[in-house]
């Protein structure tokens, strides 16, 4: 875990303007990572800030792969943080593949495929770990930024314990929910049963269109 508080030498920041209008980019390194904080507003010092922390995902942030929601999460946590009007994504790397890396990811989804196992059935196969993230960074630069609490954009309980954890209380949860098809729905429940994850929209699913999980 990384605990150390940002230094100057950590962090470089500038203006970032995007299709969605102005972020300060704050770039910063942790946990042998350099991630990136998209910071909306003026949240500095402030209570109750809408913030998301997002795990890299190259096939679904930057692809629009579908058999995970990523991608549109990323896209509906920046335009939630926009319609706010101040707020804070953290978008941390070395996070591919719940921590096992992008190639060990794709041989994942080979298992899925062709053999119909889970997303953590497929890891535990390899003789990989199930999820080994480190949201340590996340808290760092919220501190950093002078974040006091934080409204979180998530479906998952470990993000909150991670931010509480390192002194950062999380007053609110504010659910991130992708409506499942017919390319996640495996992925999505095995999360929702297997990883303890808020998505009650699995739930909605058609059970006939339900594929072998993936």
């Amino acid at each position: 875990m990384y605990e150390q508080a940002l230094s100057q030498d950590d962090v470089a920041e500038s203006e970032l303007v995007t299709r969605r209008g102005r972020f300060r980019a704050v770039a910063f390194r942790a946990g042998g990572y350099e991630h990136m904080a998209l910071v909306h507003g003026d949240p500095v010092g402030t209570d109750r800030v809408l913030v998301r922390i997002h795990s890299e995902c190259l096939t679904g942030d930057l692809f629009g792969a579908l058999r995970c929601e990523c991608g549109e999460q990323l896209s509906a946590a920046l335009d939630a943080i926009v319609r706010e009007g101040s707020g804070v994504l953290v978008y941390l790397r070395g996070h591919e593949g719940r921590g096992i890396g992008l190639v060990a990811k794709v041989r994942t989804h080979v298992l899925q495929d062709e053999e119909g196992l889970d997303t953590l059935d497929s890891a535990t196969t390899l003789g990989l770990p199930v999820d080994i993230r480190d949201y340590s960074p996340a808290a760092a630069v919220l501190r950093y930024l002078g974040v006091r609490s934080v409204r979180l954009m998530s479906n998952n309980p470990d993000k909150i314990a991670a931010l509480e954890s390192g002194g950062l209380p999380v007053v609110a949860r504010v659910p991130l929910l992708v409506p499942a098809n017919d390319h996640n729905i495996g992925y999505l429940t095995a999360k929702r049963d297997r990883l303890g994850h808020d998505l009650p929209q699995v739930g909605l699913f058609p059970q006939h269109c339900t594929r072998a999980a993936e």
